[in-house]
This record gives C-alpha cells, structure tokens and sequence, in this order.
C-alpha cells in the first residue's frame, strides 16, 4: 500500500484561502516560508523509520508555528504542500491544516492546526491540534477541546446554523478503516470538537463513526440542496460475522442523515431519487400561488 496516497487526493479536494487579501511583498514572504515547509515535508513522508519521521515532523510543526503567528497566513493557500490537507470554511471563519503519519504497525498519528478568525475579525487565533485518539474509548461521544482531539484527516467542511461539520478519515490499522462525521463549534473563540446534533438508532453520539475492511472503501456524500448526508449502508458479507468490522462494507444500499429542526435524523434504506429537495414543497406552493384562476365565461 502507498503510504501517503490519500494525501495527494485529499489536496485536490480542499479549499484554500483566498490570497486577494495579500500584498505581493507578503505573497514573496509566505513563499520563502513555503519553500521551507516543503523541504520539511519531504524529510517527514519519506523517511519508514517511526523515530527518524516523527523527529523531522517536530521540525515541520515548529516551522508551522512561526509561520501561521503571521496573521496574514490564513489567506496564502501553500498548495504546494501537496501532504498537507488545507479546509477553509466558506464562510471563512476559520481555516484547518491538518496531516498525518504512517507508523510500523500500521496506525497512524495525526497533526494539525485550526486557524480561527477573532471576535474582532481582524485577526485569528491559531490552536494546535494534539492527537489523544489511543486513550480516547469511545470516540463517538467524545466532547474536547484542541488539546484533546480525537485525531483524523479532515477533507470537508460543511457549514450549519452555529457549527460546522466535518468529514474525516482515519486508516485506524491494517485491518479497518474509518470515516467520520465529525462536528467543530466555537466557545469563547477556541475549538470545540463534538457536539450533540444527531439522532442516531435511539441514540445521540457527539459523532458519527463508521468502521469497515481496510481491502473495501465507503461513500460519503454531502448533498446540499436536499439536506441530506448520504453514505453506504455498511454490513458484514456474513450475518455470523457481525460486529468483527474488518468484514464489513458497502452492502448496494445507502442510508442517510436528513437535517429536520436542527438536528441529523438518520434514515435508513433511503432511495435517493425520490428524496425530495428542502425547498421543493416551498417551489410547490409558490407555484401554486402564481398559477391564474381559472374563471368559466
């Protein structure tokens, strides 16, 4: 297996910050910056030694450090760090870089930073994500702060009414694979990870994990004109086998989380064709409305 394939495909997918707000002596200075990151970022995912990797990858932090205390860096995109995922939220309230290294034994460590723009908006405050997720048990109702982050590579942001969403993903070992659902909100400024949004099978987890074959891989789609988080329906290929999740994957059906009165509903088995847009009831209506009455002469 390759070992930093993903990485590649996540930074095609991400948004990067915008650099209209830059001078061209400012875009000169976070590219020497850039450069530098990158000669680092060779050193860090080329090396299979776990020691030697994680001995460069303090370097590559410590240089992150130094650059993001720029309060201009939330808007240079370094898209040249192809290993390095790089989410802006469409509204531009803050900005996640966030990567991850290979072990020997096949888990992985992750690493970041979330950039997040301050009550005055003139400025951002920068948090370092420290990777807890060995002694975290049960992820799913798992509530922290950046201090104690449940570790995962993020590839999507979606923006709700007071947080956002998030997708990751998180190879776990060699035998299964993980994806997440997983929720930013803001406290005083800082980070929250987590957060009560979802009704789930007569539960309530703070996120939502699926677990499957590290061989097999999942779908996850978010569609927003119907409000619907789409994704495969996930089961072992034998009933025998359930709860043993490097047996599971897609099953040809799909389940969903359709947003009703602020909160994710799951559903299950949904056809997603005659799921009806959020708005359509509305177009309906309207429509309805402006049709002329038919008067008989």
């Amino acid at each position: 297996m390759l070992k930093f394939t993903l990485h590649i495909l996540f930074s095609l997918l991400v948004l990067s910050g915008s650099a209209q707000s830059l001078s061209t002596e400012e875009k000169v200075y976070f590219s020497k910056y850039q450069d530098s990151l990158q000669k680092l970022q060779k050193l860090v995912f080329s090396t299979k030694n776990d020691s030697v990797e994680l001995a460069y990858n303090r370097k590559f932090l410590a240089l992150w450090d130094v650059v993001l205390s720029n309060q201009k860096s939330f808007y240079f995109a370094f898209d040249s760090l192809k290993e390095v995922s790089r989410l802006t939220s469409e509204d531009e309230k803050f900005r996640i870089i966030n990567w991850n290294l290979l072990r020997d034994d096949g888990t992985h460590y992750y690493f970041g930073f979330v950039q997040v723009k301050n009550e005055t908006g003139n400025g951002f405050e920068v948090f370092k994500l420290l990777d807890k997720s060995p002694s975290i048990k049960n992820p799913e109702n798992h509530i922290s702060k950046h201090s104690n982050w449940f570790g995962m590579l993020y590839y999507k942001i979606i923006k709700c009414n007071d947080y956002y969403l998030l997708f990751g993903w998180d190879e776990n070992d060699k035998l299964t694979s993980r994806k997440f659902i997983d929720v930013i909100s803001f406290a005083n400024g800082d980070p929250i990870f987590g957060k009560d949004v979802f009704s789930f099978k007569n539960k309530n987890p703070k996120r939502i994990m699926f677990e499957f074959s590290s061989e097999l891989t999942m779908s996850l789609m978010y569609y927003k004109e119907k409000d619907l988080i789409v994704f495969d329906h996930l089961a072992p290929k034998d009933p025998l086998l359930e709860g043993q999740y490097q047996f599971y994957g897609p099953d040809f059906s799909l389940d969903a989380f359709e947003y009703k009165k602020g909160v994710w509903v799951y559903d299950d088995d949904i056809d997603i064709k005659n799921k009806k847009n959020k708005n359509d009831d509305v177009k309906a209506n309207k429509e309805k409305k402006d049709r002329p009455i038919y008067t008989p002469k």
